[in-house]
């Protein structure tokens, strides 16, 4: 990848899952039913990220997406703690990216063979965004990383137009002059707000 070093790559995304685990300390007890998403709750939005942390060691291991073979989205995953439970598979995520050979690998995901370099940055732009929706949900810091916002907007200048459906919203209009955040959350379909 011709923006980011490998080695970047993996800090990024240690800052993102870092970003994302101090949102997650911060749940109220009672707030893991409040919705962070339409038809997502808290809990749905933290067992997104876990399921996707779980996948990284087999996807790196060269097995493809294949149904049944790679844990569902449910708040089952989070278990009596979910903090535990989202840093257990963070840490291991982050442990196969930093593998040697790790990030010149490609994996296979359900759109095809992807480089291991796009695979990292597409899940650290994913833990940004997800790190101001869960903040918001619960009331806490929405205030992204700014090297993360820049990494994530260049992710997401790659995206198509109109979004990519089911997955990624079309983007809001904001002026040019907006600030990194806000042209980055209207860019996946959130206004800043």
């Amino acid at each position: 990848m011709a923006d980011f070093s490998p080695v970047e790559l993996l800090e990024l995304f240690q800052r993102a899952q870092a970003q994302f685990t101090d949102r997650v300390d911060a749940v109220a007890p009672d707030q893991w039913e409040d919705e962070a998403l339409p038809g997502w709750t808290v809990a749905d939005l933290v067992a997104h990220l876990v399921t996707e942390a779980l996948w990284v060691p087999p996807l790196l291991a060269g097995e493809p997406v294949a149904e049944g073979r790679f844990p569902e989205a449910t708040s089952d995953l989070l278990g009596d703690d979910p903090f535990t439970g989202w840093e257990s598979a963070a840490d291991d995520a982050l442990s196969a990216f930093a593998e040697d050979d790790a990030l010149v690998r490609t994996v296979h995901l359900s759109r095809g063979p992807t480089p291991a370099t796009e695979y990292i940055f597409e899940m650290t732009a994913d833990l940004t965004v997800h790190t101001w929706d869960l903040a918001r949900a619960t009331d806490g810091d929405t205030e992204l990383d700014g090297e993360l916002l820049t990494a994530a907007l260049v992710y997401a200048d790659r995206l198509p137009d109109d979004g990519i459906p089911g997955i990624i919203d079309p983007p809001l209009d904001v002026p040019p002059s907006a600030d990194p955040q806000t042209r980055l959350l209207a860019r996946f379909g959130r206004k800043a707000t």
